[in-house]
């Protein structure tokens, strides 16, 4: 971020403390949004006028309403592709969620689901090689997110608290679209039958989903049977780490609900 020089930063914080909108500076010094969002956070944070100083109240801490349904998807993607992590300059924790460029829907989703669970907050999208990271900075997400902790997610214990087993049950299907989303995959898989004495090729739509955690795979599959979907264990290149749920039936329920990645 520091590549595009001090002059290009120091006229990025000008227009801004102006009253510039991020989208507009990214756009005149052909600079990533993301970066301008995260060149503006560190700026009021120096200044003593960071947002989240101003953290809206918590609905754990303060019984703030919770949209539910956002939070259900964003916590399925949050234990795929996300983390909580702390930079000393900042002092408050930013809950990002990595999300490939080939899916903008998804991106878009992401987003949104945020932004609903964490209204008063900026969300902004910052630019790597082959994806985005959408990220929020809080001081309450270890409230919401209580499965953060060191290390990675499939060498520690991963488990809902009570309230968001609440959450989950209340919206499932939302549950299930964040983990696909993040760590599933909709594909067509074929396989081939006699008929008549002739052998034909038949194609069938398929469910993945691939998560090294036991726990959240378990997770999945337990949301997956209070919704009446059949899903079964496989290994793919030797790894046992799979959900597959090729039922007809089962297929056309996830269809209705989650459909493939956008």
């Amino acid at each position: 971020m520091n590549g595009h020089g001090t002059d290009v930063r120091q006229k990025a914080l000008t227009l801004l403390r102006s009253g510039a909108k991020n989208a507009d500076v990214a756009r005149t010094l052909q600079v990533p949004m993301g970066t301008i969002g995260y060149w503006k956070h560190l700026d009021l944070a120096r200044r003593g006028e960071s947002p989240s100083r101003h953290d809206p109240k918590c609905p754990r801490c303060d019984g703030r309403d919770l949209d539910e349904p956002a939070y259900s998807y964003l916590l399925g993607l949050y234990l795929g592709d996300g983390h909580i992590s702390h930079y000393s300059e900042h002092r408050v924790p930013n809950l990002m969620i990595t999300c490939a460029e080939s899916w903008p829907g998804l991106m878009n989703d992401c987003e949104q689901a945020m932004q609903a669970v964490f209204p008063d907050n900026s969300v902004c999208r910052v630019r790597k090689t082959g994806c985005r990271n959408v990220k929020v900075y809080s001081k309450h997400l270890h409230c919401l997110f209580p499965q953060h902790g060191p290390g990675r997610k499939h060498e520690r214990r991963i488990a809902l608290e009570s309230w968001q087993q609440s959450i989950v049950d209340a919206h499932p299907w939302e549950f299930v679209r964040g983990l696909i989303h993040s760590d599933g995959c909709r594909i067509t898989n074929w396989t081939t039958r006699m008929v008549a004495g002739e052998r034909k090729r038949y194609e069938y739509p398929r469910y993945f989903f691939t998560n090294v955690s036991d726990d959240i795979r378990r997770l999945y599959t337990d949301t997956l049977d209070k919704l009446g979907v059949e899903w079964t264990r496989c290994a793919r290149n030797g790894n046992p780490f799979n959900i597959s749920v090729a039922r007809k039936a089962s297929v056309a329920l996830m269809d209705a609900h989650v459909g493939p990645k956008y």
